[in-house]
């Protein structure tokens, strides 16, 4: 029973400390949810704050980024400002190296401080600070001076190298090449050139460097030329005016040579100073001195061709194929000049060209004005002349083909190639097909028909005896042919020779009229029997045949005999008084022979028995006019 007690209140014990723990965790939970509650009340207080730390924070977060961007520029600021400090606080230690000059404080150093000042003035500008203007203005006076000094320590430089002149035969005769400038010093003056010219507005021929060098080495090309450009015009000054000029008497081509090698020399050392873009005005530029010298000189020359035309056009014909040579040289070398060397050139080309047609005109001329002929039918000497002419053009067929290109085919006649420097070029100027030498042949023979026209035509006007009509003309005909072929004339002409054959022929028909007179004398119109008339194709028997004859016709070959007699010694006389070249007399003597002889053996043979061998009327047999005969030809 006590147990079941004790059971009991054990149970309740346990009961009650249930009922409190269940109490105890009511009253959390109701904290709790008021907690939570609060909770909830705090985050919605703490979400509406939030949105408006939001709405507050986010223009403070640009303005943030601003704020630190334009901190950035401003340290940039500082620092761009500590840099153009820099020059205002060096810039005296820089115009002591510029005060100094090149030569003193050494080029390397001296190009060095002007590269900084120049770059810390660029910088400056950039800036355009104002507080930096008098530091810019002192910096852009340091460098005028600066540039100034390089410009004068260039010239100073140049100069030490640049002799007055030189002598350039020294070079030419001996083959060697003329001077350069030492590369040392060209590396000096490459290094003033690079610095002046990437910091100057004016380059190439308007720059202060290309004067300067045009201005010391122009005067030294034109002294080392000029001696030789003085012997071109005194060596075309013969000791005989009438002479014709020969090929390399005059001092033209030593000068060309010359002129050559002193400008390769020079366009050498231009290509070692100056940027490639310069090298053509400056060199240009270093030439024109001489070049204006090679032009006058030219023009001297072009008033000796002019004065001696006949005698000296060959020299012109020279001339134009040494500064064809010369310039065509200078234009693989140096791709420059070629202007220039033609616009020199051209008076004496044009003086070249109109010499053609005035060497034709001249030989009219001369033979127009020729008022008597020799009685004894002397050539007169301008066949020779002409013919000479014509083989000394020969020396100098090379520019003479050029110009006949340039002329064309027959550009010799009716004055084609008097119009003048200016006249507009006719097609056949363009002919690039045309052959020099052939229009050259061509010219030749304009030449010789002109020449031999104009001789007969005054033989006929001048002298009213045949024979020495022919004598005359073919003289000049002999004199003409021989010229072609013992000179180098005979490649050419050699084969157009058949035009001489009509003024031979004619010359031959006016020689051969006193045949004709003497032919008359050897017919005979006289009859005889049929019994004394010896058979045809036998000898004849003059006894038999002048026994036949009347008194009558027997006085008639008595006077036929001393007629051919007296005639044919007065042609042989004349024959032999002719003044005939060796051909002329030769051919002559065999048309004589073969015009007379025949006619006199017949009418020896049939007459000569008139006189019985007494010789009173047949003064010649067979065997010694045959040997008269011969001796015509001799």
């Amino acid at each position: 029973m006590a147990v079941g007690l004790a059971s009991n209140v054990s149970l309740n014990s346990l009961d009650e400390e249930a009922r409190a723990e269940v109490d105890v965790l009511n009253s959390r939970l109701d904290k709790t949810t008021q907690l939570t509650k609060k909770i909830q009340a705090c985050l919605s207080r703490l979400e509406a704050t939030g949105q408006s730390v939001r709405e507050v924070a986010g223009p403070l977060n640009g303005e943030t980024r601003r704020l630190q961007v334009l901190g950035s520029n401003v340290d940039s600021v500082i620092s761009a400002i500590d840099r153009l400090r820099q020059p205002a606080d060096s810039k005296d230690d820089e115009e002591q190296i510029i005060r100094a000059g090149p030569e003193k404080a050494g080029l390397s150093a001296y190009l060095g401080s002007l590269k900084r000042i120049t770059r810390s003035h660029a910088d400056m500008q950039a800036s355009n600070l104002r507080a930096n203007q008098n530091t810019m203005a002192d910096l852009t006076k340091l460098i005028k001076n600066g540039n100034t000094q390089l410009e004068s320590h260039f010239d100073k430089l140049l100069r030490a190298e640049t002799p007055r002149s030189l002598e350039p035969l020294h070079y030419i005769t001996k083959d060697k090449e003329f001077p350069i400038i030492p590369q040392e010093t060209i590396t000096r003056l490459g290094l003033i050139y690079s610095h002046l010219a990437s910091n100057q507005k004016s380059v190439g021929y308007d720059s202060p460097i290309a004067k300067i060098y045009a201005d010391i080495r122009g005067p030294y090309l034109s002294a080392s030329l000029v001696n030789l450009a003085a012997a071109s015009v005194n060596t075309a000054k013969k000791k005989n005016p009438g002479a014709i000029y020969r090929s390399g008497t005059n001092g033209i081509g030593t000068y060309a040579k010359a002129m050559e090698g002193i400008f390769i020399a020079e366009y050498e050392n231009v290509c070692s100073i100056f940027a490639r873009e310069d090298w053509g005005p400056v060199f240009q530029n270093t030439c024109q001195s001489p070049l204006a010298e090679l032009a006058r000189t030219l023009r001297e020359l072009n008033a000796h061709i002019k004065q001696h035309l006949t005698t000296d056009c060959y020299l012109a014909y020279e001339v134009t194929e040494i500064l064809s040579t010369l310039s065509g040289s200078l234009e693989t070398r140096t791709g420059e000049l070629k202007p220039q060397l033609a616009a020199a050139l051209k008076p004496v080309r044009e003086t070249a060209k109109s010499s053609l047609a005035e060497l034709l005109e001249d030989t009219k001329r001369k033979i127009g004005g020729v008022q008597a002929l020799p009685n004894d039918g002397a050539p007169l000497p301008i066949v020779s002349e002409s013919m000479q002419r014509l083989q000394a053009m020969m020396e100098f067929l090379r520019p003479i083909a050029s110009i006949m290109i340039s002329l064309g085919d027959g550009g010799w006649k009716n004055g084609a190639s008097a119009r003048g420097a200016d006249a507009i070029p006719s097609l056949a100027s363009f002919d690039v097909t045309a052959d020099g030498e052939k229009i050259f042949t061509h010219y030749c023979m304009d030449t010789i028909e002109a020449l031999l026209a104009a001789l007969e035509s005054k033989t006929r006007l001048l002298i009213r005896n045949k024979s020495t009509q022919g004598v005359f003309l073919a003289n000049s005909i002999v004199i003409i042919e021989r010229a072609i072929l013992t000179s180098e004339l005979a490649p050419f002409l050699q084969p157009r020779l058949e035009v001489l054959d009509k003024y031979r022929k004619n010359a031959k028909t006016a020689y051969s009229e006193v045949c004709k007179e003497l032919s008359i004398h050897l017919f005979d119109t006289i009859h005889t029997s049929q019994r004394a008339r010896p058979q045809s194709g036998g000898p004849i028997d003059s006894a038999t045949v002048v026994k036949a004859l009347s008194s009558k016709d027997k006085d008639k070959i008595k006077e036929k005999f001393q007629q051919f007699n007296s005639g044919f010694d007065d042609m042989v006389s004349k024959h032999k008084a002719y003044s005939m070249e060796r051909e002329v007399r030769t051919m002559f003597g065999q048309d004589i022979r073969q015009m007379l002889q025949p006619l006199y053996d017949r009418f020896w043979d049939r007459y000569h028995e008139i006189d019985k061998g007494k010789g009173k009327y047949v003064k010649y047999d067979k065997s010694s006019i045959a040997a008269v005969f011969v001796s015509l030809g001799g």
